[in-house]
């Protein structure tokens, strides 16, 4: 197997409660893996964790053998460059326009780009998911679907060969849900790996080649898309478990 994004006995506590126990997983490259299970049971922390945005209290989190905590700043930039998250409360900086809040991630990653070819760039991925406003209106001028329509445009914008989804189609219309699964589908057409976390079971089971069941913070049990298609009571089964 060849893993883009490793995780090695990881533990996560917050505020001295353990959420996260003795996790280990290899998230194959060019795979679409979703997190599936409960409530509270620590998918979206497991996430952050695979992209570097939490540390764990111990073990380890790989990208391409390479311990994300002990990157250096060079590795660390490069390894965002190919790595963006699309955060369940879409994670828009409230005091920036929305151009503002685009244009960073290519300043910082392409900085000899000039301003034509961000703005092309920014246009292009806007249409691509279907956001027709302004973009000199703030996140609190939007509704929570336009505002997950611009956080999915601004992780799509470097061209990133990981994309980390938590919730990506929630308060979204059945018409840019579908605009984004498609996005995702083309995004899986180019070998691209996929981590998400989704309660939606119809939406896990069109674009999962596995999902990973997690109750309680560990790993419970792990199904490929082929089971699932072939066992209607095992999909019965992991819809259940999701909605406890």
């Amino acid at each position: 197997m060849d893993a883009v994004i490793e995780m090695k006995n990881v533990y996560f506590q917050a505020q001295a409660q353990e959420i996260i126990h003795d996790f280990s997983f290899q998230f194959e490259k060019g795979k679409t893996i979703a997190l599936a299970g409960p409530s509270g049971s620590g998918k979206s922390t497991i996430l952050k964790l695979a992209a570097g945005i939490l540390v764990p209290t111990s073990g380890d989190v790989f990208f391409q053998g390479c311990n994300i905590s002990n990157m250096n700043r060079k590795q660390n930039l490069s390894f965002r460059k190919q790595a963006a998250m699309v955060f369940q409360d879409s994670a828009l900086w409230a005091n920036q326009s929305l151009h503002q809040i685009l244009e960073l991630p290519l300043k910082l990653h392409f900085p000899k780009m000039d301003m034509q070819e961000r703005d092309e760039r920014i246009h292009a991925i806007l249409a691509q998911v279907g956001y027709k406003k302004r973009l000199d209106l703030r996140p609190a001028q939007l509704s929570m679907g336009e505002q997950k329509l611009i956080a999915f445009a601004r992780a799509m914008l470097c061209g990133p060969v990981i994309l980390f989804l938590d919730e990506w189609t929630e308060s979204l219309d059945d018409s840019s849900s579908e605009c984004l699964m498609n996005l995702v589908r083309e995004r899986r057409l180019n070998n691209d790996t996929i981590i998400f976390v989704g309660h939606n079971f119809k939406v896990i089971k069109r674009l999962a080649d596995y999902i990973v069941m997690i109750v309680n913070g560990r790993l419970n049990r792990l199904f490929t898309r082929e089971q699932i298609a072939q066992d209607k009571n095992m999909a019965q089964h992991i819809e259940k478990g999701m909605a406890l």
